[in-house]
């Protein structure tokens, strides 16, 4: 079965980076898109990023534009999410995505915690 394993959280000061790693069992290239979403206690669970696998098309949260950016690296089965000027509004469980080809998210990371906090 393919799974997905998430990295790269921790506590952060605001305006600190993070650089979240979600990695797969095999080639990424089995999956249309990846991504995250986060959930924070009270909040509806949220997407933050998307980015298609085989293209260059990335998608972002309105309240992480130009802040985050996500990539990936073919030969690592492993795609980033690049976490810059964090804000405590951004501290969250991210989980990572597989999205199929017709769009349902049909893996899930473990999740990862990001606290940003003084």
């Amino acid at each position: 079965q393919v799974q997905l394993v998430e990295s790269g959280g921790g506590l952060v000061q605001p305006g600190g980076s993070l650089r979240l790693s979600c990695a797969a069992s095999r080639s990424i290239f089995s999956f249309y898109a990846m991504g995250w979403y986060r959930q924070a206690p009270g909040n509806e669970r949220e997407l933050v990023a998307r980015i298609i696998t085989a293209g260059t098309s990335t998608n972002y949260a309105d309240s992480v534009e130009g802040r985050f950016t996500a990539s990936r690296d073919n030969a690592k089965n492993t795609v980033y999410l690049q976490m810059n000027s964090l804000k405590p509004d951004d501290a969250a469980v991210y989980y990572c995505f597989a999205e199929d080809f017709i769009g349902r998210k049909t893996k899930w990371g473990q999740g990862t915690q990001v606290t940003v906090s003084s």
